[in-house]
């Protein structure tokens, strides 16, 4: 298992940041895809935006953006009056075989 699958198993959401060249890598590696440097690991915001969502039965399903170039797919709860682009909450993540996130909208007045 990866430190990134580990991290999400313990609901952390990190990824690895090229101290070098000043960005995050995404997918997560133990070394930067631009300079080939050792990276750091550091934690991702919890905050996302909603880029995409889809809606199965009564499930709905997302790609959320975070630091603006991490994309993952998710699932959204409570999930009433959703746009694009509306900020999201990341509730959950986990590993088991798969990653898995969970979100819900952050209300905004």
């Amino acid at each position: 298992m990866t430190k990134f699958e580990q991290e999400l198993k313990n609901n952390n959401f990190l990824c690895s940041h090229c101290t070098t060249c000043d960005k995050l890598v995404w997918p997560p590696s133990d070394f930067c895809n631009n300079c080939f440097s050792d990276v750091v690991w550091k934690p991702v915001s919890r905050f996302a935006r909603l880029i995409e969502f889809s809606r199965k039965d009564n499930e709905y399903f997302c790609i959320a953006e975070f630091e603006e170039n991490i994309r993952v797919m998710g699932s959204i709860q409570n999930s009433s009056n959703l746009k694009i682009n509306q900020p999201l909450f990341l509730v959950k993540c986990d590993y088991d075989g798969i990653e898995r996130f969970v979100f819900e909208p952050v209300l905004t007045s």
